[in-house]
Parts: structure tokens; C-alpha cells; sequence
């Protein structure tokens, strides 16, 4: 009697070890591109993460350029491109206030704040996540 109990559990174990999940399959669009970038508030056009719930597009890293936004609890950074949609010239997110939005046909918005998809509940995935450590006036964006 123990070993049909055995092989039932032992088998449910197997079955739940997954390493992928759906979220995985549908979140392949963005590449895993290394992250070091190192931007001055003191200087222009970064000067107004000073203030609290401004956002700023910095460009030439990431997959599309990387959006900065000031939380007024700390910084926080997320990839400038969507990824619902593979890289290309439509998939850049444009800022709008706390909101990202998809310039494609679909217009995805997702929040600056927590990364979600504000537009489509139906969306599998959210904004790329970089870390971000302050050092006086200068923020670290890596990965």
C-alpha cells in the first residue's frame, strides 16, 4: 500500500518542478542585454528626477533605452521597450506622466510605478526591471 502512496507523491514532485511557467514562454521578446549606466540629475535632461513623479528616457541602453521614473519613496528604473512585442521602431515606450505607452496599433500602457499593464488585463507581461542605487547626484541603472 506504501508504494503506490510512494510513486504518486514522488511523481506529483516531478510534475511541480517546472523551471518555466506561461508568463515565461510569453515574456521572450526582450533580450537580456547587460545594464551599467551611471546618469547626473545635476544636468540637463535628467535635472528633473529631482522631482517627484518625473520620468526620463534614457537612451543607448537596454533594449530600447531605459525610462527613469522618481517615486518620491526612491528611483526606479524600467526597459524603454514593450515587452508584449518584439523590438522594433512601433515597440519604444513614449512617457506619459506615471504611464508608458506602446507607440504600435495596441497602444499598451503600462504604470511607471509598478511596471503592470494598465490597458489590457490580458497582457502576460510587465515592464523589465533594472536596479538603481543612488550616489549623491548621480544614479547607477544596472542589471
Amino acid at each position: 500500500m506504501k508504494k503506490p502512496i510512494y510513486c504518486f507523491l514522488f511523481t506529483l514532485l516531478l510534475v511541480s518542478c517546472s523551471k518555466s511557467n506561461i508568463n515565461d514562454r510569453n515574456c521572450r521578446f526582450l533580450l537580456n542585454i547587460g545594464v551599467n549606466t551611471t546618469i547626473n540629475m545635476s544636468v540637463f535632461p535628467y535635472s528633473s528626477l529631482e522631482f517627484v513623479s518625473n520620468s526620463v528616457y534614457v537612451p543607448n541602453a537596454g533594449n530600447g533605452g531605459i525610462i527613469v521614473t522618481n517615486s518620491g519613496t526612491g528611483f526606479l528604473a524600467w526597459d524603454a521597450s514593450d515587452p508584449n512585442h518584439s523590438p522594433n521602431t512601433c515597440s519604444r515606450l513614449e512617457i506619459n506622466g506615471l504611464e508608458g505607452t506602446c507607440g504600435c496599433s495596441d497602444a499598451n500602457v503600462y504604470s511607471l510605478i509598478t511596471g503592470q499593464p494598465l490597458s489590457d488585463p490580458d497582457l502576460n507581461c510587465g515592464l523589465k526591471a533594472y536596479r538603481v542605487e543612488q550616489n549623491g547626484n548621480e544614479l547607477i541603472i544596472s542589471n
